[in-house]
């Protein structure tokens, strides 16, 4: 996920901004003392520690006696620790670490499980320090009202929201079904706003087109689904004489690592598909089942773009690597790092970073992404105008 930009929050009380500025406080001061904080802390994250030094709350404790005697509120024992949480993290300065309470936890799953209940069918990134629409699902509001792509979120219902992140902006969109939405966009430097009901989104992870003798098999993210869905397109292409298959990765921000190897045991009988490298833990490589690779004497074509992600670039990467797939279209994003999920008490989540991953021929793609074997551009123009060369050129290959 890209980069979130925190909005500024409105309140009431200028208290409330003195106990927001001190818990922050508190909080960095927590993530830059690590290693002598996290052993005494650690109960308090559900975690158990290994570091056995003693460790000095000195520091903590004048803080929070500092706080507990002066402060003219109510402190809240719970908040604070909530603060601490998310200050180390923060303070690792690690985009993809990152933690969530149990709302923002729940919201989480839901997303990479493609529950997003009910909104009006757009799906969102950050692009040049904007939130823009990526794309519009089919037969869904926003496509039917006019919404278009690279279009930039600038309000909902009339309060501005561009400066706030996707998921501020996305927790925003949703709402009761039939319930009233307007969106405000900016376009070519001009306001537009559309007025929609909200629909419950159907949104399955892979699809699949055909085009005469070729088929087109989209894959939006990676969940637990992706792979069976995929292997119950490819059981039917033999019956319809499929040549070619081209595999759509763009706008794919990635998910489960598990679904991307089910994916590739599709092309790759039993290959190594990923190395993950990690400072503090053993290497680990990962390989694609035996006996599933029905299709690796099919001709494949991958599209991929500046969107294309994490397990995305790992089944691009892997199939570049092993010459089984011509990549078409633009770099991708590149990140090339692991995070494994740990399930903390009340219902919290911790997303942190423990690996880098390299391709097969060990090629790091972080912050440099899989650089396409054909590369051609897609513009937000093309989208809106329904053009499309990449999949025009991947068609002609």
């Amino acid at each position: 996920m890209d980069k979130q930009n925190q909005g500024e929050k409105k309140v009431s009380l200028g208290g409330a901004v003195v106990v927001s500025a001190l818990m922050a406080v508190l909080g960095i001061f927590v993530g830059l003392n690590w290693n002598t904080f996290f052993s005494g802390f650690a109960p308090y994250l559900g975690l158990e520690s290994s570091i056995k030094s003693e460790v000095d709350w000195s520091a903590l404790d004048e803080v929070y006696n500092r706080l507990a005697i002066s402060y003219n509120g109510e402190i809240s024992e719970a908040e604070i620790i909530e603060g601490a949480k998310r200050g180390l993290v923060e303070a690792l300065d690690d985009v993809y670490t990152v933690y969530m309470d149990a709302e923002e936890a729940a919201d989480f799953d839901n997303d990479l499980h493609g529950n997003v209940g009910s909104g009006v069918g757009v799906e969102m990134g950050l692009r040049d320090g904007y939130v823009r629409v990526l794309r519009t699902l089919p037969d869904n509001p926003a496509k039917k009202a006019g919404i278009l792509a690279g279009d930039i979120i600038y309000k909902v219902d009339g309060e501005e929201v561009y400066d706030l992140s996707v998921e501020e902006i996305a927790k925003k969109v949703r709402g009761e079904t039939g319930s009233e939405v307007t969106i405000t966009v900016v376009r070519d430097g001009e306001e537009k706003s559309f007025t929609m009901k909200r629909e419950t989104i159907n949104n399955v992870s892979a699809y699949v087109d055909y085009d005469g003798y070729i088929a087109i098999i989209t894959v939006t993210r990676f969940d637990e689904d992706t792979g069976a869905l995929v292997q119950s397109f490819a059981k039917e292409f033999a019956d319809k004489g499929i040549k070619k298959v081209i595999l759509d990765l763009r706008g794919n921000g990635g998910g489960y690592v598990s679904a991307a190897q089910d994916l590739l045991s599709l092309w790759l009988e039993g290959k190594d598909i990923l190395i993950q490298k990690s400072k503090h833990f053993d290497d680990k490589t990962t390989t694609t089942a035996s006996g599933k690779a029905i299709l690796k004497d099919m001709k494949t074509v991958v599209l991929v773009n500046k969107s294309t992600a994490s397990a995305s670039e790992i089944v691009a990467g892997a199939l570049q690597d092993y010459e089984k797939a011509t990549v078409v279209g633009e770099t991708t994003y590149g990140k090339g790092v692991v995070q494994e999920l740990f399930r903390l008490s009340g219902g919290t989540l911790l997303k942190v970073t423990t690996a880098e991953w390299y391709t097969p021929l060990e090629r790091s793609i972080n912050k440099t992404g899989i650089k396409p074997d054909i590369e051609i551009e897609r513009s937000y123009e093309d989208i809106n105008a329904m053009r499309d060369p990449q999949m025009d050129k991947a068609k002609e290959l």
